[in-house]
């Protein structure tokens, strides 16, 4: 299977710039926060960030990639900085996700997405903002700790960025343990075990 399928449909048109992304995640997470799911509307997030619809329209296909996407949103990442190793970077974006979702909004919508069809609007954009973001995102971590000599390439890539993630996203869906930062920790410490030099 190729990596271009396991990335997000791209969007048609002009891409928006990263401060309008920026602005209308931030305001996408407040309204998540504050008020819920139900709230959260691309009318909704325009209106109070000054962002157009076909700007947002243009990063999120509907309210439910943007809820997702807002739900994982993040500071300005210190430790993805140039040097940092994987480990740091994997650990710090591991560490955002079990935040993300050991809060209120984030239990409420995992016990949704469990109940939820699996080929729904909602599922389906939990495998786009969530998993396979976080896929692509540590997917380029790998590849830059590899070309840098950090770590062996592995036999298969794409088996190692399951191992790292497919633990933390089992765990909540079926919820049989907590999902916890040292848990995260110690997926992404074992994981690259695998492939260290």
């Amino acid at each position: 299977m190729s990596q271009d399928t396991n990335a997000p449909p791209k969007k048609r048109g002009r891409p928006p710039s990263e401060a309008a992304q920026r602005r209308a995640l931030e305001v996408a997470h407040d309204i998540l926060m504050a008020e819920g799911f139900g709230r959260l509307t691309i009318e909704a997030v325009a209106a109070r960030s000054g962002v157009g619809k076909p700007t947002i329209y243009r990063s999120w296909a509907n309210a439910q990639e943007l809820a997702m996407a807002a739900l994982t949103v993040t500071p300005l990442p210190e430790a993805e900085a140039e040097g940092a190793t994987a480990q740091a970077a994997l650990g710090r974006q591991m560490r955002g996700l079990v935040t993300a979702f050991a809060s209120t909004r984030g239990r409420q919508i995992t016990m949704a997405l469990a109940a939820a069809d699996p080929e729904s609007e909602f599922t389906k954009a939990f495998r786009n903002q969530v998993i396979l973001s976080s896929r692509n995102a540590g997917r380029a971590i790998l590849e830059q700790a590899i070309a840098r000599g950090e770590i062996t390439p592995p036999l298969d890539l794409e088996a190692l960025l399951d191992m790292i993630y497919g633990p933390v996203f089992f765990r909540l869906l079926v919820g049989h343990r907590p999902v916890s930062p040292e848990f995260g920790d110690a997926v992404v410490a074992t994981a690259l075990r695998a492939v260290a030099r």
